[in-house]
């Protein structure tokens, strides 16, 4: 597969397979019965939803079916996930008008560096708690997901969920100390960037 889908089954509470796609889904219709197979549960890495397969047929027909289906609708949403990793945006002055009121003029000029170097300084700050905030959102959301599906009659699950949700690693690791190792070790991975980086 073109775009790399990274993901994690689960047979019960034990992790049975973790890789790309393609690699989770060879391995574990080469080694699980068609029994265990219906039974299994595969998650996205990067989300913490499951992904359903169909595991009917031969292990080229499960892949065939999956090309398909992520060439086409999930392909699209790999493809800009991708392309907003791709490097940074090469470094050029452009010049541009700015409209402030007289007194952010006068405080931007008595900036050490000027009104220019201020305003890229400020928008850069802006742009990294930004960048942050996301990053806090969706490992919070990829976190809640799998759990839900999980761990959602786990014991202290609701009050876990709040720890994650307020930020507080040390309660939310406190709170899902006791769950089934497997089930605990990918809730920390997928919650690993819930948490401001200060904490």
């Amino acid at each position: 597969m073109s775009n790399t889908l990274y993901c994690t089954a689960f047979l019960g509470v034990e992790v049975v397979a973790s890789g790309s796609l393609q690699h989770v889904v060879t391995t574990v219709k080469d080694a699980l019965n068609d029994r265990d197979l219906t039974q299994l549960l595969i998650f996205d890495d990067s989300t913490g939803k499951p992904i359903d397969v169909d595991f009917r047929g031969k292990t080229e027909d499960v892949l065939q079916r999956l090309e398909e289906h992520f060439g086409s609708s999930a392909g699209t949403e790999w493809n800009q996930q991708s392309a907003r990793r791709v490097g940074r945006p090469k470094l050029g002055v452009v010049s541009g008008e700015v409209t402030l009121l007289p007194r952010h003029w006068e405080w931007l000029k008595s900036q050490p560096g000027g009104a220019s170097v201020t305003l890229r300084k400020l928008i850069d700050e802006a742009r990294h708690a930004g960048e942050q905030q996301s990053s806090i959102r969706a490992s919070q959301e990829a976190a809640y997901n799998f759990m839900t599906a999980m761990a959602g009659d786990f014991h202290q699950y609701e009050e876990a969920l709040r720890a994650l949700y307020a930020g507080d690693r040390v309660r939310f690791y406190h709170f899902i100390d006791d769950w089934a190792p497997d089930i605990r070790h990918h809730v920390k991975k997928l919650a690993a960037n819930a948490f401001p980086e200060n904490e």
